[in-house]
Protein backbone atom coordinates (compact mmCIF):
# COMPACT_ATOMS: atom_id res chain seq x y z
CA UNK A 1 0.00 0.00 0.00
CA UNK A 2 1.41 3.37 -1.05
CA UNK A 3 2.17 5.90 1.66
CA UNK A 4 0.72 9.34 0.90
CA UNK A 5 0.86 11.32 4.14
CA UNK A 6 2.94 11.95 7.25
CA UNK A 7 0.65 9.81 9.39
CA UNK A 8 0.73 7.12 6.72
CA UNK A 9 4.54 7.07 6.96
CA UNK A 10 4.36 6.77 10.76
CA UNK A 11 1.89 3.88 10.50
CA UNK A 12 4.11 2.15 7.95
CA UNK A 13 7.18 2.46 10.19
CA UNK A 14 5.28 1.03 13.16
CA UNK A 15 4.07 -1.94 11.11
CA UNK A 16 7.65 -2.55 9.96
CA UNK A 17 8.71 -2.67 13.61
CA UNK A 18 6.01 -5.22 14.53
CA UNK A 19 2.97 -3.21 15.56
CA UNK A 20 0.24 -4.21 16.48
CA UNK A 21 1.71 -7.64 17.35
CA UNK A 22 4.46 -5.94 19.37
CA UNK A 23 4.03 -2.81 21.46
CA UNK A 24 6.36 -0.04 20.30
CA UNK A 25 7.52 1.90 23.36
CA UNK A 26 8.01 5.30 21.75
CA UNK A 27 6.20 8.53 22.60
CA UNK A 28 4.24 10.37 19.88
CA UNK A 29 6.49 13.44 20.17
CA UNK A 30 9.57 11.25 19.79
CA UNK A 31 8.09 9.67 16.67
CA UNK A 32 7.33 13.11 15.23
CA UNK A 33 10.90 14.25 15.88
CA UNK A 34 12.36 11.18 14.16
CA UNK A 35 10.13 11.74 11.10
CA UNK A 36 11.38 15.33 10.97
CA UNK A 37 14.98 14.07 11.18
CA UNK A 38 14.36 11.62 8.34
CA UNK A 39 12.78 14.27 6.12
CA UNK A 40 15.61 16.70 6.82
CA UNK A 41 18.23 14.12 5.85
CA UNK A 42 16.24 13.18 2.74
CA UNK A 43 15.97 16.83 1.63
CA UNK A 44 19.62 17.49 2.37
CA UNK A 45 21.13 14.58 0.45
CA UNK A 46 18.61 12.78 -1.79
CA UNK A 47 18.47 13.99 -5.39
CA UNK A 48 14.66 13.72 -5.29
CA UNK A 49 14.45 15.93 -2.20
CA UNK A 50 15.11 19.24 -3.99
CA UNK A 51 14.14 20.95 -7.23
CA UNK A 52 15.99 23.45 -9.38
CA UNK A 53 14.08 26.71 -9.67
CA UNK A 54 14.63 30.15 -11.15
CA UNK A 55 13.70 32.68 -8.49
CA UNK A 56 12.48 36.08 -9.66
CA UNK A 57 12.55 39.03 -7.27
CA UNK A 58 11.65 42.68 -7.77
CA UNK A 59 13.91 45.15 -5.97
CA UNK A 60 11.98 47.11 -3.36
CA UNK A 61 12.63 50.71 -2.38
CA UNK A 62 12.62 52.19 1.10
CA UNK A 63 9.45 53.49 2.70
CA UNK A 64 9.40 56.94 4.29
CA UNK A 65 6.33 58.03 6.25
CA UNK A 66 5.59 61.74 6.56
CA UNK A 67 2.98 63.72 8.46
CA UNK A 68 1.20 64.51 5.21
CA UNK A 69 1.44 66.74 2.15
CA UNK A 70 -0.81 68.04 -0.55
CA UNK A 71 -1.22 66.10 -3.78
CA UNK A 72 1.67 66.52 -6.24
CA UNK A 73 3.61 68.67 -3.80
CA UNK A 74 6.75 66.53 -4.21
CA UNK A 75 7.99 65.38 -7.61
CA UNK A 76 9.02 61.86 -8.53
CA UNK A 77 12.74 61.88 -9.32
CA UNK A 78 13.73 64.73 -7.03
CA UNK A 79 15.91 64.33 -3.95
CA UNK A 80 14.63 64.94 -0.46
CA UNK A 81 16.93 66.04 2.34
CA UNK A 82 16.46 65.93 6.10
CA UNK A 83 17.10 69.24 7.86
CA UNK A 84 18.39 67.62 11.06
CA UNK A 85 20.11 64.45 9.85
CA UNK A 86 21.23 65.64 6.42
CA UNK A 87 20.05 62.30 5.03
CA UNK A 88 19.12 62.28 1.34
CA UNK A 89 17.29 59.95 -1.03
CA UNK A 90 15.62 60.16 -4.43
CA UNK A 91 11.84 59.79 -4.67
CA UNK A 92 10.83 56.97 -7.01
CA UNK A 93 7.15 56.77 -6.08
CA UNK A 94 4.53 58.65 -4.05
CA UNK A 95 2.16 55.89 -3.04
CA UNK A 96 -0.23 57.79 -0.75
CA UNK A 97 -0.74 61.09 1.06
CA UNK A 98 1.82 60.14 3.69
CA UNK A 99 4.05 57.50 2.08
CA UNK A 100 7.10 58.02 -0.14
CA UNK A 101 9.16 55.27 -1.77
CA UNK A 102 12.84 56.14 -2.20
CA UNK A 103 15.98 54.62 -3.63
CA UNK A 104 19.27 54.20 -1.73
CA UNK A 105 19.47 56.42 1.36
CA UNK A 106 22.56 58.41 2.28
CA UNK A 107 22.62 59.03 6.03
CA UNK A 108 19.99 58.18 8.65
CA UNK A 109 16.59 59.81 8.95
CA UNK A 110 15.52 61.34 12.27
CA UNK A 111 11.95 61.17 13.56
CA UNK A 112 9.85 64.34 13.10
CA UNK A 113 12.57 66.15 11.17
CA UNK A 114 11.71 68.42 8.25
CA UNK A 115 12.44 67.14 4.75
CA UNK A 116 12.69 69.32 1.65
CA UNK A 117 12.49 68.51 -2.05
CA UNK A 118 15.39 69.92 -4.07
CA UNK A 119 13.24 70.62 -7.15
CA UNK A 120 9.75 71.38 -5.84
CA UNK A 121 11.01 73.11 -2.70
CA UNK A 122 8.14 71.50 -0.81
CA UNK A 123 8.68 70.74 2.88
CA UNK A 124 6.99 68.41 5.34
CA UNK A 125 7.96 66.48 8.46
CA UNK A 126 8.65 62.82 9.02
CA UNK A 127 6.27 60.83 11.18
CA UNK A 128 7.05 60.42 14.86
CA UNK A 129 7.06 56.61 14.79
CA UNK A 130 7.40 54.13 11.95
CA UNK A 131 8.81 56.89 9.77
CA UNK A 132 11.27 54.66 7.92
CA UNK A 133 11.27 51.05 6.71
CA UNK A 134 14.32 49.74 4.88
CA UNK A 135 13.75 47.97 1.58
CA UNK A 136 16.16 45.98 -0.54
CA UNK A 137 17.95 49.18 -1.62
CA UNK A 138 19.17 49.96 1.90
CA UNK A 139 19.36 46.37 3.17
CA UNK A 140 21.57 45.43 0.21
CA UNK A 141 20.35 41.84 0.33
CA UNK A 142 17.41 39.78 -0.91
CA UNK A 143 15.39 37.81 1.62
CA UNK A 144 14.31 34.31 0.59
CA UNK A 145 12.28 31.62 2.30
CA UNK A 146 13.90 28.89 4.36
CA UNK A 147 12.98 26.39 1.64
CA UNK A 148 15.91 27.66 -0.49
CA UNK A 149 18.73 25.18 0.00
CA UNK A 150 21.36 26.82 -2.18
CA UNK A 151 21.93 29.56 -4.76
CA UNK A 152 24.08 28.64 -7.75
CA UNK A 153 24.21 31.93 -9.62
CA UNK A 154 22.48 35.17 -10.50
CA UNK A 155 21.41 36.05 -14.01
CA UNK A 156 22.24 39.28 -15.77
CA UNK A 157 19.88 42.11 -14.98
CA UNK A 158 19.11 45.38 -16.66
CA UNK A 159 17.00 48.48 -16.43
CA UNK A 160 14.00 48.23 -18.70
CA UNK A 161 14.74 51.57 -20.37
CA UNK A 162 18.51 51.83 -20.63
CA UNK A 163 21.82 50.17 -19.94
CA UNK A 164 24.37 48.34 -22.04
CA UNK A 165 23.36 45.06 -20.41
CA UNK A 166 19.84 45.30 -21.84
CA UNK A 167 19.67 42.85 -24.79
CA UNK A 168 17.22 45.21 -26.54
CA UNK A 169 19.60 48.16 -26.28
CA UNK A 170 21.41 49.12 -29.50
CA UNK A 171 24.72 49.38 -27.61
CA UNK A 172 24.47 45.78 -26.47
CA UNK A 173 27.01 43.47 -28.12
CA UNK A 174 24.46 40.73 -28.76
CA UNK A 175 22.08 43.23 -30.35
CA UNK A 176 24.77 44.39 -32.77
CA UNK A 177 25.73 40.85 -33.67
CA UNK A 178 22.15 39.88 -34.44
CA UNK A 179 21.62 43.01 -36.50
CA UNK A 180 24.77 42.82 -38.62
CA UNK A 181 25.95 39.24 -38.79
CA UNK A 182 23.04 36.89 -38.16
CA UNK A 183 22.21 36.76 -41.87
CA UNK A 184 25.60 35.09 -42.46
CA UNK A 185 24.34 31.95 -40.74
CA UNK A 186 22.09 31.30 -43.72
CA UNK A 187 25.11 30.81 -45.99
CA UNK A 188 27.63 29.09 -43.75
CA UNK A 189 27.95 26.50 -41.01
CA UNK A 190 27.53 27.07 -37.27
CA UNK A 191 31.23 27.00 -36.38
CA UNK A 192 31.52 30.76 -36.85
CA UNK A 193 28.43 31.36 -34.71
CA UNK A 194 29.72 29.07 -31.94
CA UNK A 195 33.09 30.89 -31.90
CA UNK A 196 31.42 34.29 -31.67
CA UNK A 197 29.14 33.13 -28.85
CA UNK A 198 32.18 31.84 -26.95
CA UNK A 199 33.93 35.20 -27.25
CA UNK A 200 30.74 37.03 -26.27
CA UNK A 201 30.40 34.86 -23.19
CA UNK A 202 33.95 35.82 -22.22
CA UNK A 203 33.11 39.51 -22.71
CA UNK A 204 30.04 39.20 -20.49
CA UNK A 205 32.19 37.74 -17.72
CA UNK A 206 34.88 40.41 -18.02
CA UNK A 207 32.81 43.53 -18.81
CA UNK A 208 31.45 44.27 -16.26
CA UNK A 209 31.94 40.71 -15.02
CA UNK A 210 29.60 38.38 -13.24
CA UNK A 211 28.04 39.80 -10.12
CA UNK A 212 29.35 38.29 -6.90
CA UNK A 213 26.72 36.89 -4.57
CA UNK A 214 26.86 35.37 -1.09
CA UNK A 215 24.26 33.10 0.46
CA UNK A 216 23.97 31.42 3.84
CA UNK A 217 21.08 29.04 4.31
CA UNK A 218 20.74 29.84 8.02
CA UNK A 219 20.34 33.56 7.29
CA UNK A 220 17.89 33.19 4.36
CA UNK A 221 19.52 36.19 2.66
CA UNK A 222 21.23 36.60 -0.71
CA UNK A 223 23.86 39.34 -0.58
CA UNK A 224 24.77 40.97 -3.90
CA UNK A 225 28.22 42.58 -3.84
CA UNK A 226 27.66 45.63 -6.03
CA UNK A 227 27.21 49.37 -5.65
CA UNK A 228 23.46 49.30 -5.18
CA UNK A 229 23.01 53.00 -5.88
CA UNK A 230 24.63 52.71 -9.32
CA UNK A 231 23.44 49.26 -10.34
CA UNK A 232 19.85 48.97 -9.11
CA UNK A 233 16.69 51.01 -9.13
CA UNK A 234 13.56 50.08 -7.19
CA UNK A 235 11.40 47.99 -9.48
CA UNK A 236 14.30 46.24 -11.22
CA UNK A 237 14.21 42.44 -11.34
CA UNK A 238 16.92 39.99 -10.39
CA UNK A 239 16.87 36.27 -11.16
CA UNK A 240 18.60 33.51 -9.24
CA UNK A 241 19.37 29.91 -10.14
CA UNK A 242 18.39 28.12 -6.90
CA UNK A 243 17.78 24.73 -5.37
CA UNK A 244 14.58 24.54 -3.32
CA UNK A 245 13.45 21.88 -0.87
CA UNK A 246 10.36 19.97 -1.96
CA UNK A 247 7.46 20.29 0.46
CA UNK A 248 6.20 16.76 1.27
CA UNK A 249 2.75 18.16 2.07
CA UNK A 250 2.52 19.39 -1.52
CA UNK A 251 4.37 16.50 -3.19
CA UNK A 252 3.02 13.63 -1.11
CA UNK A 253 4.88 10.98 -3.14
CA UNK A 254 7.91 11.87 -1.02
CA UNK A 255 6.37 9.97 1.89
CA UNK A 256 6.37 6.82 -0.24
CA UNK A 257 10.06 7.04 -1.15
CA UNK A 258 11.81 3.74 -0.48
CA UNK A 259 14.84 5.36 1.15
CA UNK A 260 12.76 7.64 3.38
CA UNK A 261 10.61 4.75 4.64
CA UNK A 262 13.64 2.65 5.51
CA UNK A 263 15.48 5.53 7.14
CA UNK A 264 12.49 6.72 9.19
CA UNK A 265 11.88 3.16 10.40
CA UNK A 266 15.51 2.80 11.50
CA UNK A 267 15.41 6.14 13.37
CA UNK A 268 12.26 5.16 15.24
CA UNK A 269 13.83 1.79 16.03
CA UNK A 270 16.88 3.54 17.47
CA UNK A 271 14.61 5.73 19.60
CA UNK A 272 12.80 2.60 20.80
CA UNK A 273 16.14 1.04 21.72
CA UNK A 274 17.23 4.19 23.59
CA UNK A 275 14.02 4.12 25.60
CA UNK A 276 14.44 0.46 26.47
CA UNK A 277 18.18 0.38 27.22
CA UNK A 278 17.72 1.04 30.91
CA UNK A 279 15.51 -2.05 31.16
CA UNK A 280 18.11 -4.39 29.65
CA UNK A 281 18.29 -7.73 31.44
CA UNK A 282 14.93 -7.39 33.22
CA UNK A 283 12.93 -10.61 33.01
CA UNK A 284 9.21 -10.32 32.40
CA UNK A 285 6.53 -12.82 33.41
CA UNK A 286 6.68 -15.82 31.10
CA UNK A 287 10.47 -15.81 30.92
CA UNK A 288 10.85 -13.01 28.35
CA UNK A 289 13.98 -10.89 28.90
CA UNK A 290 14.21 -7.31 27.69
CA UNK A 291 17.30 -6.39 25.68
CA UNK A 292 17.06 -2.73 24.70
CA UNK A 293 20.79 -2.46 24.03
CA UNK A 294 20.66 -5.09 21.30
CA UNK A 295 17.71 -3.32 19.69
CA UNK A 296 19.62 -0.05 19.85
CA UNK A 297 22.77 -1.52 18.27
CA UNK A 298 20.77 -3.10 15.46
CA UNK A 299 19.23 0.28 14.66
CA UNK A 300 22.63 2.00 14.70
CA UNK A 301 23.98 -0.55 12.19
CA UNK A 302 20.94 -0.13 9.94
CA UNK A 303 21.17 3.66 9.99
CA UNK A 304 24.86 3.54 9.08
CA UNK A 305 24.19 1.20 6.15
CA UNK A 306 21.31 3.33 4.87
CA UNK A 307 23.34 6.55 5.07
CA UNK A 308 26.28 4.97 3.25
CA UNK A 309 23.90 3.78 0.53
CA UNK A 310 22.42 7.25 0.37
CA UNK A 311 25.80 8.88 -0.23
CA UNK A 312 26.93 6.34 -2.80
CA UNK A 313 23.72 5.91 -4.82
CA UNK A 314 21.28 8.78 -4.25
CA UNK A 315 23.36 11.88 -3.62
CA UNK A 316 24.15 14.10 -6.58
CA UNK A 317 27.87 14.43 -7.42
CA UNK A 318 29.66 17.57 -6.29
CA UNK A 319 29.89 20.28 -8.94
CA UNK A 320 33.41 21.68 -9.01
CA UNK A 321 33.79 25.30 -10.09
CA UNK A 322 37.04 26.23 -11.78
CA UNK A 323 38.19 29.81 -12.18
Amino acid sequence: MAVASRQGLIDYCFRRLGFPVIEINVDDDQVSDRIDDALEYFQEYHFDGVERVYLKHQITGNTVKVSGFTANSFEVGENITGSTSGATAKIVEISSSNTIITDKTTGTWVASETITGDVSGHTTTLATTGFYTAGDMDNEYIEVTDSILGVASMFSFSNANSGAENPNNIFNLLYQFRQNDMWNLLNTDLIYYAQVKTHMSMFEQLFPGKRSIRFNRKMNKIFIDVNWREVFDPGDYVYFDCYRILDPNTYTEIYNDMFLKRYATALIKRQWGENMKKFSGIQLPGGVTLNGMELYQEAITEIQQIEEEMQSKRELPVDFQVG
